[in-house]
């Protein structure tokens, strides 16, 4: 027997090297930056920026002729398709100018999906007392205020304004959209201008900020105007056009009226209608150079989000960056492709997120039915067998190669971004037909060499691709992540790197199930030579007396070493994969999953105490519980000493602050509110259905699948529990929900269904699962004749 403790010691001292690491890795360069945590003196301005909103802009609008004034400045600066997400689906103009002023996803509360309203100008009344001398106040903002400081969000309007007016500066708006943007804790603006054509030259440079609210796109579908049911009317080519024209001059009049070295940020602010697109990005002056923009938030080339826009106003500013402020400073990737082919790209983005958005959901509908197809198929199979060996083959060989090529699709899945399907005339059947060439491939490998003849080596296969494939990519940028089936996209702006809460949960039921397969063979390798008493040496042959006492027996001995050090080695295997599982997770450059971290970590120190033969008890899962969450705790907190701490460093920030747990109950409760995802909850009571009926239930062979899986696999039971385990308590602690557990069972079914097949198929052919005689419905009651036939 393995020493005890041995399990648990190797896989946490594997995690304190991490750590270790991690530590090191981290705190040096936050700390050699020197970055002071407060600032002895108030901050003061030292640059200029002009900020120009239009709302609805998007990238195949820039076109050479028809707007060569955005073609200029993209030729002159950096571009990027801006992800303008707020509170809800579609963003409106109003919610986009509120989002920069709070730097935090903000909403206007029951307002109707229009332009900005007309500010409160001096000698007009207002709630908040009278606007400044030539300055305006945005109206119903106590309102607007008091309602996005109560959403989940914490948004903080006003901010950008605050952060102005405290260094001592003053704010111009132009056009009414501007006082959204611009106005501070109170909504007042120092200058305000309806529009830009109305501007004096002394207004470009009388403030260090300015923000010009350009809505002639926006116009263009307000005067379309919607349909009896109240359906946006389409916007044509030529009206779209002209609108883009109209833009171009505009920004064109501003370019030409700002002071020398002004910085210009253009934001296609929001959307303009019910569907949600990526729109313009374009950064000039300031640094920046011809190329794509990027950020901290988004770690993808030619993406931005819009409280990006906020945190890099400040910073041209030379202003700090208060935490509330939840963006990054958009930076750029410098690239020497042509204008054209630049914009062509960032076109090609958004391309790329509405045909990955038209097919997400029906995705999870049709994965779910295929596999629940496959369960009904199996019981069908499993209950028609007869006793002809060729058709027998047939059927069971059939049944298995289909549950692996459908355990192989979530991985597939992915892989599928690698192609460029979304430029076909026709995107969904070109999606549809890579997924399943790329499955038919991980399935084909599985089976490909002599490891076929075992119950669990193709499941191996699956599961080490489908791991290696996740891994691998969130370690080189998340590309395969972005737009996928299985991924995330930049419409819904949940996250732009690392793994989402679907990834997580299949790589981290992938890598258990590999870690347990793998684990089988030290322990085989170990168990193949079976005690044997050694002959009696003649010479050692003495009196009665002698021969009478007991005498070591060698060979049991060396038996029970190589069982030890078989345990030794299981134990290390799963130790090595659980330490890459973790690091690979939860490291914020890599993964960067909080909740991932604390359902991993138990999960595999579980399964290191099962393959070791020892018992899991509710205290040690408790420990181990709370390992993951020392854990995760500790990541954390060296992130948020990182110079741009991702949202792991803020939730520590927000723990110190006493806001953490707004953040716990706001995941807790769409947990809760998971299980009103139909497409998730029924395909996960599918599969806890196939679990019992066609896995779990003694079949005409009288042992079920998984009992003749468990006399085959030294590690099948261990693999099945520990990744339920990871997606039980991946569940529990993530806002996704169920969403994580249906996930995890579909990679874990099918590959169990497989196992399963094989090991039937094994002992039919052995001669020991052969059908047993059919008896007469009277005595069907009785009792099993004892034994296996």
């Amino acid at each position: 027997m393995i020493a005890r403790g041995t399990t648990i010691g190797v896989f946490l001292a594997a995690v304190s090297v991490l750590v270790c690491g991690l530590i090191s890795g981290l705190t040096a360069p936050a700390l050699a930056s020197g970055t002071p945590t407060g600032r002895a003196t108030p901050p003061t301005i030292n640059g200029r920026v002009v900020v120009i909103g239009v709302p609805g802009l998007l990238w195949k609008d820039v076109r050479p002729t028809r707007t060569p004034v955005l073609w200029g400045l993209t030729a002159q600066g950096a571009g990027g398709s801006l992800s303008v997400r707020t509170t809800k689906v579609n963003t409106c103009p109003t919610d986009g100018w509120l989002t920069l002023s709070a730097g935090q996803r903000a909403r206007l509360q029951h307002g109707d999906c229009a332009l900005p309203s007309a500010p409160v100008v001096s000698g007009e009344p207002s709630p908040t007392g009278p606007p400044p001398s030539g300055g305006a106040v945005a109206p119903g903002w106590p309102a607007i205020k008091s309602d996005n400081a109560g959403t989940s969000y914490h948004a903080q309007v006003g901010l950008l304004g605050d952060a102005v007016h405290s260094a001592g500066g003053c704010t111009t708006a132009i056009g009414p959209g501007a006082v959204f943007g611009l106005g501070d804790g109170s909504g007042r603006v120092d200058r305000y201008v309806p529009s830009p054509d109305k501007a004096a030259p002394a207004d470009w440079s009388r403030c260090a900020i300015t923000a010009v609210d350009v809505d002639e796109m926006f116009r263009a579908y307000l005067d379309a105007g919607v349909d009896p049911h109240g359906d946006q009317v389409p916007v044509g080519r030529g009206e779209r056009a002209a609108a883009a024209a109209a833009v171009d001059r505009r920004v064109g009049q501003v370019l030409s009226s700002v002071p020398a070295g002004t910085a210009v940020l253009v934001a296609g602010l929001s959307d303009t209608g019910v569907r949600p697109h990526l729109r313009v990005a374009v950064a000039r002056g300031g640094g920046f150079a011809p190329g794509f923009l990027t950020s901290g938030a988004t770690r993808q080339q030619g993406l931005v989000t819009l409280t990006d826009l906020t945190a890099t106003t400040l910073d041209l500013l030379g202003l700090p960056r208060p935490k509330e402020a939840v963006g990054s400073r958009w930076t750029d990737d410098r690239s020497g492709a042509s204008t054209a082919d630049r914009v062509a790209a960032l076109a090609d983005d958004d391309l790329a997120a509405q045909a990955i958005r038209n097919v997400q959901t029906s995705f999870y509908w049709v994965l779910f039915a295929t596999q629940l197809a496959l369960y009904g198929i199996a019981a069908i199979a499993l209950r028609r067998l007869g006793r002809d060996p060729r058709a027998r083959a047939r059927i069971l060989g059939g049944t298995r190669v289909t549950a692996l090529l459908a355990a192989a699709a979530p991985g597939a899945s992915f892989l599928a971004g690698l192609l460029p399907w979304w430029r076909a005339p026709h995107p969904t059947p070109v999606l549809v037909c890579t997924v399943l060439g790329f499955a038919a491939l991980m399935a084909g490998l599985s089976l490909a060499g002599p490891w076929r003849r075992s119950s669990v080596a193709p499941g191996l296969v699956v599961a080490g691709l489908t791991a290696l494939i996740l891994a691998l990519d969130v370690m080189t940028g998340s590309a395969l992540q972005l737009n996928t089936l299985m991924g995330y996209t930049a419409l819904v702006a949940g996250r732009f790197y690392g793994f989402g809460n679907q990834a997580f949960s299949l790589f981290a039921a992938a890598a258990v199930v590999t870690a347990a397969w793998l684990a089988e063979y030290p322990l085989r390798a170990a168990g193949r030579t079976s005690p044997e008493p050694e002959a009696a040496d003649p010479s050692e042959q003495g009196d009665a007396e002698t021969a009478d006492q007991p005498r070591p027996d060698r060979g049991a001995t060396r038996w029970s070493a190589r069982r030890r050090d078989g345990k030794a080695a299981a134990a290390g295997v799963v130790a090595l994969v659980g330490v890459v599982a973790v690091a690979v997770d939860g490291l914020p450059s890599w993964g960067s999953d909080f909740g991932g971290v604390l359902a991993i970590v138990p999960a595999f120190a579980m399964l290191g105490m099962m393959v070791t033969g020892r018992r899991v008890s509710p205290p040690r899962l408790a420990l181990f519980g709370l390992a993951g969450a020392a854990l995760v705790l500790l990541i954390s907190y060296v992130n948020s000493r990182s110079s741009n701490p991702t949202h792991l460093g803020r939730f520590w920030q927000d723990l110190m602050d006493g806001d953490a747990w707004d953040v716990v109950s706001r995941k807790f409760d769409a947990m809760v509110g998971s299980v009103g995802y139909w497409p998730f909850t029924l395909p996960l009571a599918a599969a806890l259905g196939c679990l019992f009926f066609v896995l779990a239930r003694p079949n005409r062979w009288r042992v079920s699948l998984l009992h003749r899986a468990y006399e085959h696999s030294l590690t099948m039971r261990p693999a099945l529990i520990c990744a339920l385990t990871v997606g039980v308590v991946g569940t529990l602690v993530n806002d996704s929900g169920v969403v994580i557990l249906s996930v995890t069972f579909s990679l874990l079914m099918p590959l169990m269904l497989a196992a399963g097949i094989r090991s039937l198929e094994l002992d039919l052919n052995a001669g020991t699962g052969r059908p047993r005689p059919r008896e007469p419905r009277a005595a069907s009651t009785g009792p099993p004749p004892a034994g296996r036939p």
